[in-house]
């Protein structure tokens, strides 16, 4: 059984996948990946998720290249041997596993390409307390509720990016949640800044397996998601005038339209 991949439609108020020139769309089950081919890496991603249709699916950890995509085109396992850098999910696996077993079975499969990840520090990926704890704080709330959702996930590519492998790591990635509200759209936008925990990383050849590198803390921000349009040059349409927290964040002003979130309860939506 074949299932659709990410559908603008899903929450019936459309809600467009951020996307802009250049990049390449590879549709999975209930989800899709907009690749720089240049970067090697997703610029974007979009997951629909069925809140009351998910399955508990094991992990497979089988992680392949896509062979729809020339091998040049996308970081494989050489960017994440014998260093402190894991394949974090854009995608989170569990996100996009709901359906018929079959075609649950089939997006968890799926999660497991390389296009689907970016490399994050062990700090961040690993870690429960704010990145993975939104999304948990997302998956948890559409499961409880049987919510509808859709995530848009990338990476924020800058030229000041450090080179690592041939590959330009990302210093920040980018996360907007979208729902209905009402006959409405609504969405919040946030960023993730990995640049102390990445540098000593970047900063050292390939590493043997005793010799870890010492990591340093991130940070995660609420933000405008016009902001993220402007620092990815996504296009990302319905999105920025659905945006729940962009409104308060504009009164604040100068810094104050970035916050900074130490806590899952900080999250502001209106």
């Amino acid at each position: 059984m074949t299932a659709p991949a990410f559908d603008q439609e899903f929450l019936g108020a459309p809600a467009p996948m951020p996307s802009r020139a250049g990049l390449i769309d590879l549709p999975y089950t209930h989800f899709s990946v907009a690749m720089d081919p240049v970067r090697r890496l997703a610029a974007t991603t979009a997951v629909n998720i069925d809140g009351g249709q998910l399955k508990t699916v094991a992990r497979s950890d089988n992680w392949r290249l896509d062979d729809r995509l020339p091998a040049n085109q996308q970081a494989g396992a050489g960017l994440y041997s014998q260093n402190d850098l894991d394949r974090g999910h854009l995608v989170r696996r569990n996100e996009p596993v709901w359906g018929p077993p079959e075609v649950a079975r089939q997006a968890n499969s799926d999660t497991f390409h390389y296009t689907v990840c970016a490399p994050q520090t062990a700090t961040l990926n690993q870690s429960k307390m704010l990145w993975l704890g939104l999304e948990d704080y997302i998956l948890e709330h559409s499961r409880k509720y049987g919510h509808r959702l859709s995530v848009f996930c990338g990476c924020i590519f800058d030229d000041e990016d450090p080179i690592y492998r041939d590959i330009a790591i990302p210093r920040k990635f980018f996360k907007i949640a979208a729902w209905a509200q009402g006959n409405d759209l609504a969405a919040t936008g946030y960023v993730l800044d990995q640049s102390p925990s990445l540098d000593p990383i970047v900063d050292k050849k390939a590493l043997p397996d005793t010799d870890v590198p010492p990591l340093g803390p991130y940070r995660t921000f609420q933000v405008p998601i016009a902001d993220i349009a402007a620092a990815t040059a996504l296009d990302v349409g319905a999105l920025e005038a659905a945006d729940r927290y962009a409104p308060g964040a504009a009164a604040r002003g100068g810094r104050g339209r970035w916050k900074e979130l130490t806590d899952l309860e900080e999250i502001a939506v209106p």
